[in-house]
């Protein structure tokens, strides 16, 4: 059995006994019943997700994944694509906006090297776990071997199980790729059906001029390999990111572990759609953390089912809304598990 096929094996539904349990005590808590709106939900997913009426405050971690795409000589960022490398070493210096909200949150972040071009050497603190340097232009053909893509989910789910058995309960995903935008434009125009104008946006800041030739290159990509949209990964291998299979693969990964995932924006939301598509179940774990600038995210976020904690104009990438968000789940948390019920304030119920 593949580490795919075991790892969705061990994906199970959320038990609705759990959801009940955690709903009867929000409701004898010193409040009206729901007056605390969606953080009463992100409690019972919490509880659920865990299988554990009383669940601990979780200890959190943010990957990072890291990777270069060769459809970034098409033009389609108005960033060179050294930054990719330039901006790994930020986020092991602590520097970049990720670090700065994942310790505001005190959350860890780990950065992976899943498909950079670049030889990093040996580099205190990154996890080397390279696939290859770099997809390939997906214009000119597949951005992926199928292997390649099988083995960046793989990546991912590694991370998810060794994380796990480090005592981490609380994941967050986040990126770095210079031209990520553009596998994630063409895999939200599969998986969702609509065209690539309608879910291709202006990434890191591109002109008129630009984004048009950037929904050419998405139309050329798609054209160029015609992906299977009902066969997730192979979406990813032709059309994909070594980090968005990454993503995916932690997602996945996540899910067997039973532990809620936070789902950052639009290239992390690619990852997600490709978990959903191996497994709807995954979705049972994810929380969405925010509403991308990015035209297409929201088309994404439907077709997973998920609705977003936060919309602060956010495009940054690199989990910095996971991040954010994780504070009003661990929030929601703390609420269901510190606030005084009825009996034990002293409080009269209502009528």
């Amino acid at each position: 059995m593949t580490l795919i096929a075991e790892t969705i094996g061990r994906i199970a539904p959320l038990d609705d006994r759990f959801f009940s349990a955690a709903r009867k005590r929000l409701d004898n808590l010193t409040k009206p019943p729901g007056s605390l709106g969606r953080l009463e939900e992100f409690a019972r997913q919490m509880v659920a997700v865990s299988a554990d009426e009383m669940p601990l405050l979780p200890r959190k971690v943010v990957f990072v994944f890291a990777g270069d795409h060769g459809v970034a000589e098409e033009g389609v960022s108005a960033f060179p694509k050294e930054v990719t490398r330039q901006m790994v070493f930020n986020f092991l210096s602590g520097g970049a906006g990720i670090n700065v909200l994942a310790r505001h949150a005190g959350a860890d972040v780990e950065v992976v090297d899943i498909g950079v071009d670049c030889d990093f050497g040996t580099v205190g603190g990154l996890l080397q776990r390279k696939v290859l340097r770099g997809t390939r232009n997906f214009t000119k053909g597949p951005a992926m071997t199928h292997e390649e893509a099988v083995r960046c989910i793989e990546v991912g789910i590694e991370l998810a199980d060794e994380y796990a058995a480090k005592g981490f309960s609380l994941f967050g995903t986040g990126e770095m790729g210079i031209g990520n935008t553009t596998p994630s434009s063409a895999i939200a125009s599969l998986m969702t059906g609509m065209s690539a104008a309608a879910v291709t946006g202006r990434g890191t800041g591109i002109s008129d001029a630009a984004l048009n030739n950037k929904i050419r290159v998405v139309e050329a990509g798609i054209r160029m390999n015609n992906p299977n949209p009902l066969d997730a990964i192979d979406v990813l291998a032709k059309v994909g990111g070594a980090e968005i299979g990454g993503i995916a693969g932690l997602i996945l990964g996540s899910a067997a572990n039973r532990i809620p995932i936070v789902i950052d924006g639009f290239i992390s939301t690619a990852g997600a759609l490709i978990a959903f598509g191996i497994e709807p179940t995954s979705r049972d774990y994810m929380f969405a953390a925010h509403a991308s600038v990015e035209i297409g995210h929201r088309a994404m976020l439907e077709k997973i089912g998920l609705q977003p904690i936060l919309d602060l104009n956010l495009r940054l990438g690199e989990g910095t809304g996971a991040a954010l968000a994780m504070m009003i789940i661990e929030g929601a948390l703390k609420i269901y598990r510190e606030m005084a019920t009825f009996g034990e304030a002293g409080v009269s119920t209502g009528s």
